[in-house]
């Protein structure tokens, strides 16, 4: 009798298959290279976007680390409104990497860099939230060993209660889902005690918030709820829509500039669950479907509650980040399992793999180069506040001392750690804007202590946004005049062209700002290089960013 298979047999065994490719992984070292690479150029390069984070975190920081800084209302024992635990956390990484820094502004860079180690550059409380959301969002999504409730209760937590109070919300569609789960297997007890053991050890975290906001306060201060009683709370003439308000699209707009694919993904997660669960229903169980449902809620939820709201920023959405680029992960993957199916009775089956392949790659490599021209066009065209203070440090020695004035350009103030020394200070001459202006931490003294600015009630503040006289000084006592000129802008009288009047100020660096009201759309949203080819109406025009000194009568 022939052996099984032999040639006088035929074979009745199943033609062994050829395996399937092992999926592409980034190596992990390659990741975390490619990461600090970019965000090394981000804290070296990155213009700073938001007067907020000048004036409420870095104005604090340099106050601590080197004894003065302008001051906002929020930070006024009346309001305390800020945390000065966030602050000193930042304060504390500032002075030790003064130790290595020649001067203020590579201290300023060295915090940059440090905080760019772990995510982004900016310091902003909306930016500390962001990275506790994503290890929160880590500590949900992680399984393996068991539920991991209570760590991300802690994460999101400590981003909420040392951040931003409002980046809590981003944990409830985590919390309902454990709930639901949980009481559907009748196991509900076991649930909550670990989310009450989460909220007892955030309760914990809270109380360090509050000893060491009190303790500079020199008063009971609960920050977190300060915050959310004036934004929701505030009343008749106060409240955040007394500093602006924007339309119902803002968001939207912001978003598709700054992830322009991932933003349309993101957005289209739930409709793609919807369809692959009809279409598709043999990939998606129900437990599969409630589970990325789960996932995707968190952005929608903080989505469509901060378009509902008035005053809008670009930083409100920053602790939703991970969650976009999740939603936009699990879009992604559901379009590449669909084109990426082989089945012959599909229409997508029919196309040849190649095809499939230049399909897909095309417009993600499209999403990264303008991604990147939209990075370059940001850096190109609005880092000269950043760098016209470079020519204070090229004095032969001498040390620049005065009064360095700001009018109209007072909102891309960079921070004191722009001054070369501690016997420049910045100082405000009226311009066309009434509202508040910063005024000044009270510096210590005899008999007033450390820091005698972080109690001390300081005179002229509101939390109306109404104008006061008192933050202004005479123009003749500025030594310096940081100004900007755009060719074709009228003059007024608090905001005449300074860079033109020679005969009073003389130049000492001037950098290139991009003319937003006559460069077009184009031109505005991605870096266009100066090429004479390029049609007129899409070319970016430029005006002057000048440090200017006064000179000698």
């Amino acid at each position: 009798m022939p052996p099984p298979n032999s040639p006088g047999e035929a074979s009745t065994s199943t033609p062994i298959s050829k395996p399937a490719p092992p999926p592409f992984y980034l190596p992990i070292n390659t990741v975390f290279y490619l990461c600090l690479l970019s965000n090394t150029l981000a804290a070296a390069l990155s213009p700073i976007q938001d007067c907020d984070e000048v004036y409420n975190y870095w104005e604090p920081t340099h106050y601590l680390t080197h004894g003065h800084g302008l001051q906002t209302w929020e930070y006024s024992p009346e309001y305390s409104i800020r945390s000065w635990l966030y602050v000193g956390l930042h304060a504390g990484l500032a002075k030790a990497l003064g130790l290595f820094a020649r001067t203020k502004s590579a201290q300023f860079y060295m915090v940059r860099l440090a905080l760019g180690l772990f995510c982004t550059i900016s310091v902003l409380p909306s930016s500390f939230s962001m990275y506790m959301s994503m290890l929160g969002l880590a500590a949900f999504l992680d399984w393996q060993g068991g539920l991991k409730t209570v760590q991300g209760v802690i994460c999101f937590g400590i981003g909420a209660m040392v951040g931003w109070p409002f980046a809590g919300a981003l944990a409830i569609p985590f919390l309902l889902e454990e709930i639901a789960v949980a009481w559907s297997l009748g196991d509900i007890a076991p649930a909550m005690k670990r989310i009450l053991e989460g909220v007892v050890k955030c309760l914990l975290i809270l109380s360090v918030v509050v000893l060491v906001d009190s303790i500079f306060y020199r008063q009971f201060a609960l920050v977190p709820w300060n915050i959310v009683a004036y934004n929701v709370f505030g009343g008749f003439g106060k409240g955040p829509n007394i500093f602006g308000t924007e339309p119902w699209t803002f968001y939207f707009k912001n978003l598709l500039l700054n992830f322009n694919m991932w933003t349309v993904l993101a957005l289209s997660s739930i409709p793609l669950l919807g369809l692959q669960a009809l279409f598709r229903p043999h990939k998606t169980s129900a437990q599969t479907l409630f589970r990325s449902v789960t996932l995707v809620m968190p952005f929608y939820m903080w989505f469509a509650i901060f378009t509902l709201q008035p005053h809008k920023e670009e930083r409100f959405m920053y602790p939703a980040y991970p969650f976009l680029a999740l939603n936009a992960s699990i879009s992604l993957h559901i379009i590449l399992a669909y084109v990426g199916s082989s089945d012959p009775g599909t229409l997508v089956g029919k196309i040849p793999a190649k095809v499939k392949l230049i399909i897909t790659v095309i417009p993600v490599l499209l999403a990264i180069n303008i991604g990147l021209l939209r990075t370059v066009g940001v850096v190109t065209a609005y880092s000269a506040p950043l760098q016209v203070f470079d020519a204070l440090l090229q004095t032969d020695g001498a040390q620049p001392d005065g009064f360095v004035c700001y009018g109209k350009e007072w909102y891309r103030y960079p921070s004191s750690f722009f001054l070369a020394n501690n016997n420049l200070r910045a100082k405000f001459v009226q311009s066309e804007f009434r509202g508040l202006l910063p005024g000044e931490f009270a510096e210590s003294g005899a008999g007033l202590g450390y820091f005698p600015g972080t109690w001390t009630v300081p005179e002229g503040m509101n939390d109306r946004n109404l104008e006061d006289p008192e933050k202004y000084i005479d123009i003749s006592q500025c030594t310096y005049l940081v100004d900007s000129y755009f060719p074709g802008d009228k003059e007024t009288k608090f905001e005449p062209h300074y860079i033109l009047d020679t005969e009073t100020w003389e130049k000492i660096s001037c950098k290139p700002f991009l003319d937003t009201r006559r460069t077009g759309v184009l031109g505005r949203t991605i870096w266009i290089p100066s090429l004479p080819f390029i049609p007129k109406k899409h070319q970016r025009v430029w005006g002057d960013y000048c440090l200017l000194k006064r000179r000698a009568a």
